[in-house]
């Protein structure tokens, strides 16, 4: 799935002359956590978060505003450019759900913002919109359970897994496959479309199959 079908496209923006405070009302008045920084032509110069506000006020008051200035009113003199970094991480509408997750995975951070080939602020892809779009391309969104297999690493295991389900006239909301500490077995994940899966259960137990709990296997892998 690709990221302009997940983004939301209508961004509260900031310019590097708005006030420190200004943003953080903003925040609390939309009930979000980042705001990208813009210039007049909607180009993107930065992203400010409550964390980057909450974490640089300080500092930046000792550094900018004399002993005597040390009041609300200097505060608010305090500006986006006085606080904000360059070279701000991006993705354009192009890149995949998954490379953004990879994006803000790796660099820690909760939300990045979607330009084009110019420059330009289409969209902002947060936490909460990559969520909805993997419960969507899941499919957990439907009533279902979830089944853990462990089984081993070759060639045809997924399939009679598949040919179990379907035989017993179950659909599948979605498959995952991930690792296992062991490295000649892999855990599989189906989301089947529906509560009543005993005979399913017993099938894959009677086929060889051994089956594990995902909140277990969750908690081992961490």
């Amino acid at each position: 799935m690709f990221v302009s079908k997940s983004m939301t496209r209508n961004v509260i923006t900031v310019t590097p002359e708005d006030s420190i405070l200004s943003c953080q009302e903003k925040m609390a008045q939309h009930k979000i956590r980042h705001l990208p920084v813009v210039d007049g032509h909607n180009k993107l110069v930065s992203m400010i978060s409550d964390r980057d506000i909450r974490s640089a006020l300080p500092d930046t008051v000792l550094k900018i505003l004399d002993c005597s200035e040390k009041d609300e009113k200097a505060i608010r003199r305090l500006k986006v450019a006085d606080v904000m970094k360059p070279n701000p991480i991006c993705i354009t509408s192009h890149d995949t759900i998954q490379d953004a997750l990879l994006i803000i995975w790796r660099e820690k951070i909760g939300a990045v913002p979607v330009v084009d080939e110019e420059n330009t602020l289409r969209g902002i892809l947060s936490t909460r919109d990559l969520l909805r779009a993997f419960i969507s391309v899941l499919g957990i969104g439907e009533p279902g359970a979830l089944l853990g297999i462990l089984v081993e690493n070759k060639q045809g295991q997924l399939k009679k897994i598949v040919d179990i389900i379907t035989e017993e006239k179950i659909s599948t909301g979605s498959i995952l496959v991930a690792r296992h500490w062991e490295d000649d077995k892999r855990a599989i994940f189906p989301y089947l479309m529906s509560q009543n899966i005993i005979r399913v259960k017993e099938r894959l137990r009677e086929s060889g199959f051994e089956l594990i709990n995902p909140l277990d296997w969750y908690i081992d892998q961490i």
